[in-house]
């Protein structure tokens, strides 16, 4: 089932996607930062699987966001992502988490979106961490970027989309192949987007599958010399009590 906007927002200049699933307990508070944080013109796509609880209802109830609303089963976050990607009309794309919230110093961002072929990122922060800086290609061979803060041009998703074989590290899969990509331009900027819940999804599920394929995209996309370094580093950091290095 699909919920359409009251009025389509012309010409978006960013696209912000949200899976839910049973959210009630966070999606107001996400919903409200959208509205009080992003001012350029942008269109909200929330694709959720059948909700329980009272997500689907505080949606419609929110007052000044008049999002696209798509609610059928899906096959996982990333199935829903890909669902919201093809309705997608905006420049960039954002994709967030129900438990996640756009900051104030986000707005700061629009004016530096110049070229549609570059992938714009920045940082998540909490309470006790901040998440970003800059990555080159070996450093996001030893860890994933938060989605939380990348805009992707839409272009990317001409070229890509999140595969369904990992249910949890999908979108790491797609970061390597756009880091591995020469026809998209990468810039760090220090801003800090958004506010991301540690204790989501990612942190406490597995995925065994990627575990194992990893190594074979970082030498796919990123090249031999970043692969070998790569194997170097998580051979050392092997013989280390408590690596979570993978």
């Amino acid at each position: 089932m699909i919920y359409p906007p009251e009025a389509k927002t012309k010409n978006p200049v960013l696209t912000i996607i949200i899976a839910t699933y049973n959210a009630s307990r966070y999606i107001h508070d996400c919903l409200h930062a959208i509205a009080e944080n992003v001012a350029e013109p942008y269109e909200l796509i929330i694709v959720d699987g059948q909700s329980k609880d009272d997500t689907l209802e505080i949606i419609r109830n929110f007052k000044g966001i008049a999002p696209l609303v798509i609610s059928e089963p899906d096959k996982g976050i990333y199935d829903a992502m890909n669902k919201g990607l093809k309705c997608a009309t905006g420049k960039w794309v954002l994709f967030l988490g129900a438990d996640d919230r756009i900051l104030p110093s986000f707005s700061s961002i629009f004016p530096q979106l110049k070229d549609a072929s570059t992938i714009y990122y920045g940082n998540c922060v909490n309470e006790d961490h901040a998440l970003g800086g800059t990555f080159s290609a070996y450093k996001l061979a030893k860890m994933n970027l938060c989605h939380q803060a990348i805009l992707y041009p839409r272009q990317v998703f001409e070229a890509y989309n999140f595969s369904l074989k990992y249910p949890v590290f999908a979108d790491y899969l797609l970061n390597i192949q756009c880091w591995g990509d020469s026809a998209f331009t990468k810039k760090y900027l220090n801003i800090n987007i958004a506010y991301y819940n540690m204790e989501g999804f990612s942190s406490t599920a597995n995925d065994p599958d990627f575990r194992r394929d990893k190594p074979f995209f970082i030498r796919k996309y990123l090249g031999h010399i970043i692969y070998f370094r790569y194997r170097f580093r998580k051979f050392k950091e092997s013989r280390r009590p408590g690596s979570r290095f993978f």
